[in-house]
């Protein structure tokens, strides 16, 4: 392409229409001449007397040809590639390892991406042996320049990741990973340069997952520690905090090849936690977190090997618990140095959160012995005159309370209330933030370790602060009020006596939170969220003798949102604003069809289902979701009363089961035709051609989530249960498509997938189980003839099949039965 230069800049002028014109010339020209296109990019970008800007647009729109964020289009790019002539990609990935040699650093570090993108897709299946000699010659040829030895590494580094990421690569041979080792372990020697070691730690933490066979050889692997424990000692502290990532990672990955390091592992960690800079005890800190995980999932591992009688393979070495005398003080020490400018900043990662984050996972992994190294600072610092104590102890309370026993930290919930009660009132905001949390955190796990005498105070406490207090504090107040509804999810006595102890905050609370929803400021913090979510618990967890107060609660919830239609807005954030408290009020709507009995719903009908079905006219899938949700709680209240909103409802629920991109929106109106079909029964034949021709549309898309066919096969039963002998129409295509759903396998390696296909069989045999009830019913059974043969050895298949659940194996029985 003679004017390549110029169509790249085009791609970027502030021009829409030119831009889009440049980008369809590209695509012209690549789908025309995919190798001279490829081949015309390379040497753009490996021009050096190209502007720079052209060169790394030409490298951009190359590492484009091999990268997507989908699967299926990711495949298909590498086939793309792979189809090429071996010439035409020999020429080009010539070029391109020359340009990371580039004096320019932009075209050094964009060849290097390009570069990695092609090594992700050869090397696995040994397609570019030239790669990794040029890749050593590069680093450690003495006539090349740090700045090549640095590109080079992260090209490597790149390489390993890009591979890591990719689905159903074969494994790399010993050999290339022995040679990559080899490169990294070179450039993160000692005495080489801190740029060069830097390069060379990211690049080894990527590499990690292929150095496997390394790791098993003990001199080998003396060797990769050697190299990253020197490196945590680098005067650059971006050099000491990649080392530390190393090590995360390897804690992470070959957890049971730590015994001979961890005394030094531990002396490091711990030195650089206390004094070195931040984003290195940050990472410092990470590798405790790390091991804690790890343990936490070994010690999951050894109570269900002694229950089950059989003898463990992997053994918690409780490195964890061999270290809480030190490492737990060290973190409360951490906790006091707090981001003051951070204050309610969920979203910023520093080094006092790293720290609370840590002594969560601590307590989770050692339980009860967490609580006597902890206490003793949050008894001697929860009153402090320093706020940054007084919120530091408080959070180091919070985290600590999941993981022990109610016996173990239960007394010192009950006695903290009043104290934590009274710090809703700190004078330092990051105080009230943070104790407000805390409640939340003892409201959702030991809330009956609260006091009874103090429960008034504990709601009128934090009733007082949801108007009172900055969007953060009371965002924290509705998540503690949320969580202690919810508390009594599981009240038996309150069902019995018809009461319990929210009855009587009950209508102060919900209008209190409704007044929140309302708030100028309620869209910071995530706070009018909150509000509705603590009134959602509210009113699910409300008990009998409130029914009445819900009862009217229903008809003014319908009328906001009939008001919110009402409302003008000027821009997009003020419509999704408007919109995204529709779709909150929908969800109250719901849990309240759900509490009502339908004497109380039935009148309210029409006026649920005209505002709700306005909802669906907009073009937002959330609200969508939302909507359906409350129509399916609708049409299960009213069952065979709902009959007559389904022509008004068809074209949307039509809409949702086609809704392929918002696959969420799909399954929740696949969900929804079940509901109907169990409500109305025979009375949604007129509807039945429109449902299942998009229930088969959506089985047939191969952009359709995977989640969502085991929901629209299952609806093939509900729909036959419904119409009887009326579902002859719809028999042989539901038919053809269980029978191929039944069929699907998968790697037994693959646990996601192993997950899925049992999802898809139980899905199947609920359809089976509903067609031959259906078909019972209605006197058709004969027409089940020709498909017996097939479900008797699908049911055969089952029954050899190793990886079936429980679920599976109990509808199978059903089936048969």
């Amino acid at each position: 392409m003679s004017d390549l230069t110029a169509i790249l800049l085009e791609c970027q002028n502030p021009d829409a229409a030119i831009r889009e014109q440049a980008e369809q010339k590209l695509t012209q020209a690549q789908n025309f001449n995919y190798p001279d296109f490829a081949l015309a990019l390379a040497k753009e970008l490996a021009g050096e007397e190209k502007d720079v800007t052209v060169r790394q647009l030409a490298g951009i729109h190359f590492k484009n040809l091999l990268v997507a964020k989908e699967d299926a289009l990711q495949t298909s790019k590498h086939h793309a590639w792979m189809g090429m002539d071996a010439a035409n990609r020999t020429a080009v990935k010539s070029i391109l390892i020359q340009v990371i040699r580039s004096p320019v650093n932009i075209a050094r570090h964009t060849a290097a991406q390009a570069c990695a993108e092609v090594a992700a897709v050869e090397v696995p299946y040994n397609q570019w042996p030239e790669f990794l000699p040029a890749i050593m010659e590069n680093i450690t040829g003495a006539e090349h320049p740090d700045v090549v030895k640095i590109s080079t590494l992260e090209c490597l580094g790149f390489s390993c990741e890009r591979i890591a990421s990719l689905e159903n690569v074969p494994e790399i041979n010993p050999e290339t990973t022995d040679k990559m080792l080899t490169a990294i372990v070179d450039g993160i020697r000692n005495d080489r340069p801190d740029p060069i070691r830097l390069s060379a730690a990211k690049a080894l933490r990527n590499s990690l997952l292929f150095t496997k066979k390394n790791m098993e050889n003990k001199n080998e692997r003396d060797m990769i520690m050697t190299a990253i424990c020197e490196a945590t000692q680098s005067k650059c502290s971006e050099v000491r905090a990649a080392a530390y990532e190393c090590i995360a990672q390897i804690a992470y990955q070959y957890y049971d090849k730590l015994a001979d390091y961890m005394v030094t592992l531990f002396n490091l960690t711990t030195a650089a936690i206390e004094s070195d800079e931040e984003n290195v005890a940050q990472n410092a800190i990470e590798f405790w977190s790390t091991l804690c995980e790890e343990e936490m999932e070994l010690i999951d591992e050894e109570r269900h090997c002694q229950s089950q009688g059989i003898a463990e393979e992997n053994p918690c070495m409780k490195y964890v618990a061999g270290a809480l005398e030190r490492l737990g003080p060290l973190l409360t020490v951490i906790l006091t140095k707090q981001d003051e400018d951070c204050v309610g900043e969920d979203d910023i990662w520093n080094l006092s959160m790293a720290a609370a984050t840590c002594l969560g996972l601590i307590a989770n992994t050692v339980e009860d012995a967490i609580v006597p190294i902890i206490a003793p600072f949050i008894q001697n610092n929860i009153k402090s005159e320093d706020w940054r104590f007084r919120e530091a102890a408080t959070m180091a309370f919070s985290s600590i309370l999941e993981g022990p026993s109610s016996e173990t930290i239960g007394p010192y919930v009950n006695h903290s209330i009043p104290l934590l009660l009274a710090a809703l009132s700190d004078p330092h905001e990051m105080v009230k933030d943070t104790t407000a949390w805390t409640i939340g955190r003892i409201c959702e796990l030991h809330v009956r370790a609260i006091p009874q005498e103090t429960f008034p105070t504990l709601v009128n406490g934090l009733s007082e602060k949801l108007l009172t207090e900055p969007p953060q504090v009371a965002s924290q107040a509705c998540y503690a009020l949320h969580n202690l509804a919810s508390a009594f999810s599981d009240d038996d006595a309150g069902s019995t006596s018809g009461t319990n102890a929210l009855s009587a905050y009950m209508q102060p609370l919900l209008e209190k939170l409704m007044q929140v929803v309302d708030r100028s400021d309620a869209d910071e913090k995530n706070l009018r969220v909150a509000a509705f979510e603590a009134v959602s618990a509210l009113i699910q967890n409300a008990a009998p003798d409130c029914k009445p107060l819900l009862k009217k609660l229903l008809p003014v919830i319908v009328e906001r949102l009939q008001k919110s239609f009402t409302i003008s807005f000027l821009t997009n954030e003020d419509k999704e604003h408007i919109e995204g408290v529709q779709g909150l009020l929908c969800g109250l709507i719901q849990v309240l069809v759900l509490q009502l009995e339908v004497e109380a719903v039935a009148p309210q009908g029409d006026s649920i289902m005209s505002n709700l079905l306005q909802v669906l006219q907009l073009k937002n899938a959330t609200c969508h979701e939302e909507a359906f949700s409350a129509i399916s709680a609708v049409c299960d209240k009213l069952e065979a009363g709902f009959v007559k909103y389904m022509d008004a409802l068809a074209p949307f629920l039509e809409m949702g089961l086609k809704n392929f991109q918002a696959f969420h929106v799909c399954s929740i109106a696949v969900g929804l035709v079940g509901d109907i079909a169990r409500s109305i029964e025979s009375r949604i034949q007129p509807y039945c051609n429109l449902i299942m021709t998009a229930l088969v549309e959506s089985l047939r898309n191969p952009a359709l989530h995977r989640s969502v066919k085991p929901p629209v096969l299952s609806c093939f039963g509900d729909i036959a249960m419904a119409l009887e002998a009326g579902f002859e129409p719809y028999m042989n295509v539901s038919l053809m498509m269980l029978m191929q759903a039944s069929q699907t396998i998968v790697p037994e390696d693959d646990e996601e997938l192993m997950d899925f296909v049992n999802q898809l069989r139980e899905a199947v045999l609920e359809a089976y189980t509903g067609i031959i009830q259906g078909l019972k019913d209605g006197g058709k059974t004969e027409l089940l003839g020709p498909f017996i043969v097939h479900i008797i050895q699908f049911l055969e298949t089952l029954g050899s099949d190793e990886n079936k659940d429980y679920e599976v194996l109990s509808k199978a029985a059903g089936l048969l039965g």
